[in-house]
């Protein structure tokens, strides 16, 4: 299964997008909230009932323990999204100013959600908030690098607006030049579309010179529930946010799955007839709208 990092340009429903993953994927599920920006799900769809106990920052003294601790850590501080523990949340930061002390557990995190994902078979999706950047690169502490290094995925949450397009513009490139840097490649960096203006996907893929791996309609009554709880929306499960949510999974894994293949099979003329194979998946792949 994947590990899936979610960012933006600007607030653009990353945190809203990652829970719509999260609750509809068919296999079991865990959303990281890990905006050094602080998290919002505690406080919203959750309603306080998850309180400052419990989540990322405490992972942090874990760590310095050592790796086993850091692992019990994990598994003790994960808050259920639904009633029969499916789906699971770790809770974001409950103050911006504890993201300092996660420096150093950004990478130990980053292996215990690959083991996750690769021995336990959970999609995890990791909500990095908003992309910081200091002289081209990820900021050290306002954005968690190392998640995104070690992710199978990394996606730029945009809306087909002109001013989110123009916003994510100003990052894409230095987005690409620093997972390159880390030795990912070109596919490992995509965009999801919420169908939110007048940008088709294809339009969006060609304005960022990036696919557009999956997209999710704007359904503003499940993104508000979801976002700021209360009332839940009737049909939550039926909700087009949600069905559509659910076919984006099976994309992100396809697309994962690709990566894989890639990283086993390099591309050299011994394998020139896997590398036809290998392109055609990809282009059937690379865009949905």
């Amino acid at each position: 299964m994947p590990v899936t990092a979610l960012v933006s340009a600007k607030s653009c429903g990353v945190t809203t997008t990652a829970l719509a993953l999260t609750l509809a994927s068919r296999q079991l599920s865990l959303l990281a909230e890990c905006d050094p920006a602080g998290g919002t799900i505690r406080a919203g769809l959750l309603q306080g009932e998850a309180g400052a106990g419990y989540g990322l920052y405490h992972l942090a003294a874990a760590d310095r323990t050592g790796p086993e601790a850091l692992a019990q850590a994990f598994a003790s501080h994960l808050w259920p999204l639904d009633p029969g523990g499916h789906r699971k949340l770790l809770p974001g930061l409950t103050d911006p100013a504890q993201a300092g002390a996660l420096g150093r557990t950004w990478p130990a995190l980053a292996e215990v959600l690959h083991v996750l994902a690769e021995d336990a078979g959970y999609d995890v999706v990791v909500d990095a908030g908003r992309l910081a950047l200091e002289a081209g690169r990820p900021h050290p502490t306002l954005t968690p690098a190392a998640l995104l290094h070690q992710a199978d995925l990394v996606l730029l949450v945009v809306r087909g607006t002109e001013q989110s397009l123009a916003l994510a513009r100003h990052v894409i490139d230095s987005l690409r030049a620093d997972l390159a840097e880390h030795e990912r490649s070109p596919e490992a960096l995509g965009l999801l579309l919420i169908e939110d203006g007048p940008y088709r996907a294809h339009q969006v893929a060609d304005s960022l010179k990036t696919p557009v791996v999956a997209a999710l309609p704007y359904d503003r009554a499940t993104a508000g529930y979801l976002s700021g709880g209360g009332r839940p929306v009737r049909g939550l499960g039926r909700s087009p946010l949600l069905r559509h949510a659910r076919t984006a999974t099976e994309q992100l894994r396809a697309a994962a799955s690709r990566q894989q293949l890639q990283r086993h099979y390099p591309t050299r003329p011994a394998h020139a007839q896997l590398a036809g194979v290998l392109q055609r998946l990809n282009e059937q792949g690379g865009g949905h709208g």
